[in-house]
């Protein structure tokens, strides 16, 4: 698998952009205050959806990106498209629905990995539900270098799931595909579909994002990639224990040679879990772009999800290149002594105070 690095040679289609990546971005209205769903008084408005989530961050760390989707024709969808635009994400492809509304969803505060908090989904029968072969511009969804999509995706509806088969569908000359698991049990009409669909899906994708929480209860890493052996790259996420990838590397005889990298996760002064996942998988991406070794995506990946995990909400700013670069950079021992806290991403050169020994 290679990809040129971002300073290198690309494309000359006037269209063709670093990432393209598909799928439902929502409104998400956030508690002022702690507190149930039904104390709350009032909320603040934000937006969220894994996808956009990762064309916001990438577009901030400054790769040329496009979020593919579908919105209401209303005023949420108006916030939506602008909100995203705003990150620097080229949001023309996006398609207006004047027959379904835009998604929206209510949230406490919490961590979503481990349930502490409610949610009330008003997302059924949307803009983004209706996404499908059809009525999506398969050409322009193709025109990055990467392709970027989710299993949240194919849980919408039948029409959303033939569309992620025909995307991760193996033919030539497709872009490279990313695929991150994020497996939602309560999006499934029938959760038992979910793991075999998910499962499905990540065996068409070159690269493939998947937490050892949802990798259909196999049990660790290795087990992990047996079971998913066709990507190019896998990424087992392990939470708070790091990230371990298998990746092939092709020799010059033909052969291929299997290689297996681990690195840990950083510790982290955590504001709010939200959108970590979404963060790695940018950082990795981004990485990626840039032709870094595999080590290097997954410390970038870290990188990115500490900046999420130390901001409240969704989205997060991101190091700049040469903070994170240099930080990626550190000896193994230097970065087991990082601890990461908030407002660490505006520290710039001065990162060396981060670096704490026991």
């Amino acid at each position: 698998m290679t990809i040129v690095t971002v300073d290198g040679p690309r494309s000359t289609a006037p269209d063709t952009v670093d990432v393209v990546a598909l799928g439902e971005s929502m409104v998400t209205f956030l508690p002022s205050v702690p507190g149930r769903l039904a104390d709350v008084p009032s909320f603040d408005r934000g937006i969220g959806g894994a996808e956009s989530n990762v064309a916001c961050v990438l577009a901030a760390a400054g790769h040329v990106v496009r979020w593919v989707g579908r919105v209401g024709a209303d005023g949420f969808g108006d916030h939506l498209t602008e909100a995203i635009g705003a990150f620097g994400v080229d949001v023309s492809a996006v398609r207006r629905d004047p027959d379904r509304p835009t998604g929206v969803y209510f949230r406490t505060a919490g961590d979503r990995a481990t349930d502490a908090h409610e949610v009330a989904y008003y997302r059924a029968g949307s803009a983004a539900s209706a996404m499908s072969v059809r009525n999506m511009d398969l050409d322009t969804i193709r025109s990055g270098r990467v392709l970027h999509l989710s299993g949240i995706t194919p849980a919408l509806s039948a029409d959303c799931l033939a569309l992620m088969r025909e995307l991760t569908a193996r033919r030539p000359g497709r872009p490279l595909v990313s695929f991150d698991v994020n497996h939602r049990p309560g999006l499934w009409r029938d959760a038992e579909d979910g793991p075999e669909v998910l499962l499905e899906l990540a065996r068409g994708a070159d690269l493939v994002f998947v937490g050892e929480d949802e990798a259909w209860g196999l049990g660790g890493p290795e087990a992990v990639r047996a079971a998913l052996p066709e990507p190019e790259l896998l990424v087992v996420k392990q939470g708070a224990s790091g990230a371990t990838a298998f990746h092939r590397t092709a020799g010059a005889d033909g052969t291929q040679a299997n290689h297996v990298t681990t690195v840990p996760a950083l510790t982290v002064d955590v504001v709010a879990a939200v959108g970590a996942g979404d963060a790695f998988a940018a950082g990795f991406l981004s990485a990626t772009l840039r032709g870094l070794p595999v080590r290097e995506r997954l410390r970038h990946g870290h990188l990115m999800a500490a900046a999420a995990l130390t901001a409240p909400g969704d989205l997060a700013t991101p190091p700049a290149r040469h903070h994170a670069d240099r930080l990626a950079a550190l000896d193994d021992a230097a970065w087991g002594r990082l601890r990461l806290g908030p407002g660490w991403t505006q520290a710039g050169e001065r990162a060396e105070e981060e670096v704490r020994t026991p």
